[in-house]
């Protein structure tokens, strides 16, 4: 049996470097045959979103996200139907409550990977869940959940130490090290979750798009500045704004974990940095003039680009797959673009955790086994655009949106400027709020034309009362903190 070495001192809660290297390696399965990296696991990834999230909503890797998956796609290329549990423990008895796929389409696939084990489970909110479980009156089971769900969870110490579980799993399955190190929360020998998928977020375009590239740019190392001059030039081109964004969907994750890391290095700690001015005015007097106007109404950006309103997009992997398997040639996947800091991404990593007043914990147990079989997470990754945490997992026939989100996200996980941001943690049910403060900042400088100075300052402000109010300390890629992170003066 493989057991992980739980006793290493000073471990921070996520290790950037960790979380690197964990991504591209799970990237790299799904990758080339010649890709010497690829050790055990398909390609990271979902907020689908919990928004994902798997905001989370692939790869997919995978914020939450809520993400999407296809229909359509040729019953030939999925992988055979998984077995229900062999063993003596009763996966149906469980009450399984997930964060993730809750949108309709999403969960009724969800359930026919569900059924042979019979399965079902709960969509819920993650403040719902979060007062659920901390509620005790033992009504979930096992949660599926973000990772920066967890945290909340843990100060009450509501959740059941996934250790023994974790090893009972590993005798026939390996997980990816860095998650399973990021499910310990900082602590030394106490898992708060076993590591479910993962998703992230990537760019897609249109072929026709790619003429209007600006000359020597790299579609798979662009800069913001670059992406900026591409959509002008298909403006220009085609009289019209063909670049999207995600406005009424995860477009906090776009502000949270691309622009402000790409720009200033951080998420929190810049927040009101002279870098983020100089990226806003960028973004309100460059970007925005050249962004389709209905994307202050586009949820999941795989409809525009597939009805043409759109050609270059911004999404969460499981927000884009339809685009990429219902026409697979004509569509592109690549990554983000980076800014003068680096290449800001944000993994987002899914686990499954047992509440400590679970009333069927033994259930909850072959729920966790029945998800995180290799032939599962190869369902999950085909139907759904999450990637899978654990080795074994068969790519060598996926269906070819997925592989083009794969080699996306592989190049971006691989990216030598790479920075992870990862989804905000220590939160708790305010973490909604974090997010409304992004979208203010946007809006009020891009949409509203306020003066940048003040907005940055007073949603400043807001973002310190939340953090100082909940306690939460830096997550990356703001470096560590003993006590709430602290948003930095003006620059």
């Amino acid at each position: 049996m493989t057991r992980y070495d739980t006793s290493r001192s000073g471990r921070r809660l996520v290790k950037v470097a960790s979380v690197l290297a964990a991504f591209a390696l799970v990237a790299g399965a799904c990758g080339d045959d010649d890709d010497d990296e690829a050790e055990d696991t398909a390609p990271a990834a979902t907020d689908a979103p919990d928004d994902e999230e798997p905001e989370e909503t692939a790869p997919p890797a995978t914020e939450a996200p809520d993400d999407d998956m296809d229909e359509d796609e040729p019953e030939e290329t999925a992988p055979p139907a998984t077995e229900a549990p062999d063993d003596d423990m009763d996966a149906s008895a469980a009450s399984f409550v997930s964060t993730q796929f809750a949108p309709v389409e999403e969960g009724e696939v969800f359930r026919t990977i569900l059924d042979p084990a019979g399965i079902d489970f709960t969509p819920s909110e993650e403040g719902d869940a979060i007062t659920q479980i901390l509620a005790g009156a033992g009504a979930i089971d096992v949660l599926g959940a973000l990772h920066g769900t967890f945290p909340p969870l843990a100060d009450e110490n509501a959740m059941t130490n996934m250790i023994d579980v974790l090893d009972d799993l590993s005798a026939d399955r390996e997980f990816a090290e860095s998650f399973v190190q990021a499910g310990l929360l900082g602590t030394e020998d106490f898992l708060y979750y076993v590591p479910w998928m993962q998703a992230t977020y990537i760019m897609a375009a249109h072929n026709d798009a790619l003429a209007y590239l600006p000359d020597g740019a790299d579609i798979d190392a662009l800069t913001w500045e670059q992406y900026g001059d591409w959509c002008q030039a298909i403006l220009d081109g085609e009289g019209q704004p063909l670049c999207g964004l995600p406005v009424a969907g995860l477009f906090h994750r776009f502000l949270e974990g691309y622009m402000w890391p790409s720009f200033t290095g951080g998420m929190v700690s810049e927040f009101r940095s002279a870098e983020a001015v100089d990226m806003l005015t960028w973004a309100r007097d460059s970007l925005w003039p050249t962004i389709n106007p209905e994307s202050i109404n586009y949820d999941f950006m795989q409809e525009p680009l597939q009805s043409g309103e759109v050609w270059v997009a911004f999404d969460h992997v499981a927000r884009l797959i339809d685009a990429f398997s219902n026409d697979p040639d004509t569509f592109v996947g690549f990554p983000t673009p980076a800014g003068a800091a680096g290449r800001g991404f944000m993994p987002v990593i899914v686990g499954l955790g047992i509440p400590a007043d679970s009333s069927n914990p033994e259930a909850a147990e072959a729920v966790i086994e029945y998800l995180t079989r290799p032939d599962t997470q190869a369902q999950v990754l085909s139907e759904l655009a999450f990637f899978p945490v654990v080795g074994g997992v068969d790519t060598s026939a996926l269906p070819a949106g997925v592989a083009i989100e794969a080699a996306a996200v592989d190049k971006l996980a691989n990216s030598p400027d790479a920075i992870a941001a990862l989804l905000p943690v220590g939160l708790g049910e305010r973490g909604g709020e974090i997010n409304d403060i992004f979208r203010a900042a946007f809006s009020r400088v891009v949409l509203d034309g306020e003066d940048i100075a003040t907005v940055l300052n007073e949603e400043g402000d807001r973002l310190q009362a939340l953090l100082n109010e909940t306690g939460a300390p830096c997550w990356a890629p703001d470096p560590a903190s003993d006590g709430p992170c602290v948003v930095n003066p003006a620059g």
